[in-house]
């Protein structure tokens, strides 16, 4: 799967540096064109040399050493990888990647990349586990960097604990994985929705849910990663924008119906994992409105249903619904897709721990109109994310000629 491949390794200064270098000849032995970017403390555990003779190829560890006149050396090298590798991945340079920063070589062609980045973190188990280091490993993960987690056991330094790099034959083998699914979406135009909505009753006043986006932002980091243009179209959350997806923001039930409506039917898939709102106020009010004695009853209508418009309106669209359920999650489920005309639902009991609303983790019963299922158990919502999009490939792969 690695044939081929222009790789960018970034090697950073820790001890774990000599593992760089058998990964080097790993992921050549794998048919991968391999440039390395070394930081001046990677310079004193291995020699630059070492690198060059293992991969054939020029290393970089200077970033105003132009090799070429020509070309701006770091975009030159950031323009060729078709991905970039961090292996060993240390606390300084995590930290720089999440600080934007651009001293050297490595750093500059970082911020100057637009191919998926992997890091392999390793240093000290209390460094890893370090608040700044949690924090900026959580920065990355929300801009879609992707992560190769490090091992445990005994460290350079004398602890035993997580922070060992992984080895070099794990890492070829998760890059070969990944690419081995990394474009089946190539082609295929995804819209997915995410978030809240919000109705207002006056300017101050709203009715809206728990929703923080997390699930839908997740379906749409991953869809891009597997080569889809991605609309993402949002309701009020505070996340970044995911790498490569076209982000529309919308506020209330019916700028998200009138968003969708005008883009389905140029999409592929369309996934709903907004939690739209069912009723909004009847009457809204344009000032403040005062307290007053005794109690205040809001009448509530009824807002459009766009799922099940989009499932009375479908052609060739592949149509995923969310079930939020707190009671008997399967049987309202299953009624859902019947009912809204679905391809597959996600099936979600929110009640149940780490699961729904506001959580990093998720669970999931994923059933398709076609009788196939699949139960997810607690897992990331980014690992939720590929299995269904990878469930709905195999499915439009069965339907093909």
């Amino acid at each position: 799967m690695l044939k081929n491949k222009k790789i960018v390794l970034g090697v950073s200064g820790g001890i774990a540096a000599y593992k760089a270098a058998a990964l080097t000849s790993k992921l050549v032995q794998s048919g991968a064109i391999v440039k390395v970017i070394m930081t001046e403390s990677a310079k004193k555990f291995v020699a630059p040399t070492t690198f060059q003779a293992l991969s054939r190829q020029p290393v970089y560890t200077d970033t105003f050493d132009e090799q070429d006149p020509s070309q701006i050396q770091h975009i030159d090298v950031a323009d060729w990888a078709d991905l970039v590798l961090i292996a060993p991945a240390t606390a300084n340079v995590i930290g720089k990647i999440a600080g934007g920063l651009a001293d050297d070589m490595l750093s500059t062609t970082l911020l100057a990349t637009e191919a998926p980045v992997y890091i392999a973190p390793a240093m000290n188990v209390h460094m890893y586990s370090h608040p700044a280091v949690m924090n900026n490993l959580k920065q990355l993960d929300d801009w879609g960097f992707r992560f190769i987690e490090p091992g445990e056991g005994y460290l350079a330094c004398g602890y035993v604990g997580k922070g060992r790099l992984e080895e070099p034959e794990s890492i070829v083998r998760v890059l070969e994985k990944e690419y081995e699914q990394e474009k089946i979406l190539k082609g295929k135009k995804v819209l997915i929705t995410a978030g809240p909505t919000r109705e207002k009753i006056d300017p101050v006043r709203y009715f809206t849910n728990p929703s923080t986006g997390k699930m839908g932002y997740a379906l749409a980091r991953q869809a891009a990663s597997m080569g889809a243009e991605v609309i993402l179209i949002s309701g009020p959350v505070a996340l970044d924008t995911p790498k490569s997806v076209d982000r529309i923001d919308v506020t209330t039930a019916d700028e998200m119906y009138e968003q969708v409506v005008s883009r389905y039917a140029d999409c592929d898939i369309v996934i709903k994992a907004a939690a739209v709102a069912d009723y909004r106020p009847k009457n809204t009010y344009e000032q403040k409105m005062k307290k007053s004695p005794g109690d205040y009853v809001v009448e509530m209508e009824r807002t459009k249903d766009i799922l099940m418009e989009l499932g009375e309106r479908k052609e060739h669209q592949y149509l995923i619904g969310f079930a939020a359920e707190t009671d008997e999650p399967e049987r309202y489920g299953r009624e859902k897709l019947a009912k809204k005309h679905l391809d597959a639902v996600v099936i979600n009991n929110v009640a149940s721990e780490g699961s729904g609303f506001g959580t990093d983790t998720n669970a999931s019963l994923f059933i398709t109109q076609k009788g196939k299922e699949m139960t997810y158990p607690l897992m990331s919502k980014d690992e939720l994310a590929m299995n269904i999009l990878k469930g709905t490939v195999e499915e439009l792969e069965s339907e093909s000629p």
